[in-house]
């Protein structure tokens, strides 16, 4: 089954497993009178059909040399781009927890999770409010802390046999962890593509190691003259 979300401004997005992309794109021909043409471009590619629907993929990893524009469909570049074995590692974080793996293909190889008490928000008003609002800044710390040192524990001695590192969560908490100037080598080799995730847990780290192999296709309807 396929995930779909919807795009801000319109247009939706699916991710589709790589052995599933010619098939996929043959239904969207179906779908949509045919295909007029296929862009090739260095940071994504480009398939619009005969009504004027338009299937976009940026490319997370390797990137494509120049750019290439064919009449109808043409995506074999883009098959073999994402059937293409990578070791990738994972960093999924959130407020209360985070996850930490490597993996080959769709199986996680290493792994490590870890889970900390983050207190909730507050109704109560003036000194309180205050008091508990220190108290969960201080707590958050402490769990990005234990998330930096476990990114750094398990991808930081594998960090030069990894291709990229996938992330996903709270995209704030990835930021603040970005900030942190002990994994700026880590963060260096991550892709733009952030996972929607709910709370980091292990049984996670295989869903997130299937989604990272596949190719996210941004579908965006024709445009009014």
């Amino acid at each position: 089954m396929s995930r779909v979300r919807e795009l801000a401004g319109g247009g939706r997005a699916v991710e589709v497993a790589p052995e599933r992309l010619t098939r996929w794109f043959d239904n969207f021909a179906e779908r949509n009178g045919g295909i007029a043409r296929t862009v090739l471009h260095y940071l994504h590619v480009v398939v619009t059909a005969v009504n004027g629907t338009q299937a976009w993929i940026d490319l997370p990893f390797e990137r494509r040399h120049g750019v290439e524009l064919h009449a109808g469909l043409e995506i074999g570049p883009l098959v073999d781009y994402a059937l293409k074995p990578r070791r990738l590692g994972l960093i999924l974080v959130r407020k209360g927890a985070h996850s930490v793996g490597i993996a080959e293909g769709p199986r996680v190889v290493v792994s490590r999770t870890g889970r900390h008490y983050v207190q909730g928000r507050t109704a109560a008003g003036g000194q309180s409010q205050q008091r508990f609002a220190r108290r969960r800044e201080q707590q958050g710390r402490q769990a990005l802390n234990r998330a930096a040192d476990d990114i750094l524990d398990v991808l930081g001695p594998r960090l030069t046999t990894l291709d990229f590192v996938v992330l996903g969560g709270d995209r704030r908490a990835l930021e603040q962890l970005a900030a942190d100037r002990r994994l700026a080598s880590v963060f260096a080799k991550a892709s733009e593509r952030i996972l929607d995730v709910g709370e980091p847990r292990r049984a996670l780290l295989d869903e997130a190691a299937e989604r990272a192999r596949s190719v996210e296709i941004q579908i965006r309807d024709p445009q009014p003259e």
